[in-house]
């Protein structure tokens, strides 16, 4: 089992960043090695039978290199914050560029439409026994901070099929089909409202992002 060293305190980190502005490269050095263990932690969550984990922790250490030389202590956050968002977005480019490459059908690609017009996916169609990798450590990232946007931003109706659409009561995720039926309203109504507020959300998310990277 790796050892890695243990995760400096704030003054530490503050005095090795002063350093490594300052010219000193082992600092530098020092800052990645004893963030390695998040590296290690976040890969855990990546784990997969058919992926070489000695890939995944290269990768996510590119990941921790890039938020080390990028760090700017002056926007309150500590590097951890800041470097698990890095490590993060390093394997999802992994993993989105192996999607790419693949020959398979994908549970989001349209296979036609209902009688509405609508696109139909796989998703609704079928009960998926494990959805993409990718996509379901997104949304799952995205749906973490759900709860305090779809209050600020949204109205009663478009927080209530989102909630329904993606479980955000905790119970089980429906399709814009159940919701229709459930509502007593039109799957094409229900998507419309499912779009527009998918969009206030994303616009709030990115705004999120920004003041973050």
């Amino acid at each position: 089992m790796l050892s890695y060293p243990k995760p400096l305190d704030a003054k530490e980190e503050e005095a090795l960043f002063a350093e490594f502005r300052g010219g000193n490269r082992q600092a530098r050095d020092k800052l990645i090695e004893h963030n390695l263990r998040l590296v290690a932690h976040i890969v855990k969550k990546y784990s997969q039978p058919e992926k070489d984990n000695e890939d995944l922790l290269s990768i996510g250490t590119v990941g921790l290199i890039k938020a080390v030389d990028s760090y700017d202590g002056a926007k309150g956050i500590r590097l951890g914050t800041y470097a698990a968002r890095c490590i993060e977005n390093e394997l999802l480019m992994f993993f989105r560029a192996g999607k790419k490459t693949a020959k398979e059908v994908y549970l989001y690609d349209p296979i036609g439409t209902d009688k509405e017009g609508n696109a139909i996916n796989l998703l609704e169609i079928i009960v998926a026994e494990e959805e993409d990798y990718t996509d379901r450590y997104e949304r799952r990232q995205k749906l973490s901070i759900l709860p305090r946007l779809l209050a600020a931003n949204l109205e009663e109706r478009e927080q209530e099929i989102i909630t329904l659409r993606y479980g955000l009561d905790g119970g089980k995720e429906l399709t814009q089909r159940e919701i229709a039926d459930r509502l007593a309203i039109s799957r094409s109504y229900v998507s419309r409202i499912e779009k527009k507020a998918l969009r206030k959300l994303r616009e709030e998310y990115e705004r999120e992002e920004n003041v973050i990277s």
